[in-house]
């Protein structure tokens, strides 16, 4: 494996299926395996997932204020973790659920040093509940724990195979980038991660490879080291 340790970032709707909300089995079985490629590599996974499966904040429920609505989508995250660490267990795969201290008491409170030693152990650590702070995006919490557990790189799955100039789907003649810098991707706002998230992993030189998650095998090509996806960096 060319990375020791990684960020998979993803969001919520994958562990929704083909429907894209609530939790397939199918999805989550996918999921799983697609780890257990990596983890039996001994590659030292953290994960962010995020929570559009449940509850997609308050732009979509007009009677419901932001804070709440941004709380509301960091329990449905934790919701999402707790799926995925049983499913992990399952499948003989040590599992940790962390969440920033206060949010729930369903999983350990977020310890930088401890989520070192779990993955040290070869446990998987999944950061669950954002950053704790409404107006942050998972985006965010994902670049903020990949550079509190020294990640080699953040990769973040999609359901397509990169970064384009343009949305793929509607403009034929979008070209897909091979590599793309933080500045670039910043100013032509590209829209891989929020720009806080894209701003922190600038500063803290944190690479990131986006990529097609549902292609099989296309995690473990990634953390192999093969050029697949889009590499944003410097």
């Amino acid at each position: 494996m060319n990375y020791n340790r990684i960020l998979l970032k993803l969001s919520g709707e994958v562990l929704g299926g083909v429907k894209g909300h609530g939790i397939d089995p199918d999805a989550a079985s996918y999921f799983s395996h697609e780890i257990k490629r990596i983890h039996e590599k001994h590659v030292r996974i953290g994960i962010v997932i995020g929570g559009g499966n449940i509850f997609r904040g308050a732009k979509n429920a007009t009677t419901i204020d932001r804070v709440t609505g941004d709380h509301m989508g960091m329990l449905a995250t934790v919701i999402n973790a707790l799926a995925l660490r049983d499913t992990f267990e399952s499948s003989g795969m040590k599992t940790r659920v962390m969440v920033p201290p206060g949010i729930t008491q369903l999983a350990s409170p977020f310890d930088r040093q401890h989520a070192l030693e779990l993955l040290d152990r070869n446990v998987i650590v999944i950061f669950a509940g954002g950053t704790g702070n409404p107006f942050f995006t998972t985006d965010s919490a994902a670049a903020l724990r990949a550079s509190e557990i020294n990640a080699d790189i953040l990769l973040k799955g999609t359901k397509v195979d990169g970064v384009y100039s343009a949305d793929p789907v509607i403009d034929p003649k979008a070209v897909r980038y091979e590599t793309v810098t933080y500045r670039r991707a910043i100013e032509e706002k590209l829209q891989i991660m929020d720009l806080s998230a894209m701003a922190l992993c600038q500063e803290n030189n944190m690479p990131i490879r986006v990529f097609d998650f549902t292609k099989p095998g296309e995690l473990y090509r990634a953390v192999s080291g093969e050029a697949v996806g889009t590499l944003i960096s410097i």
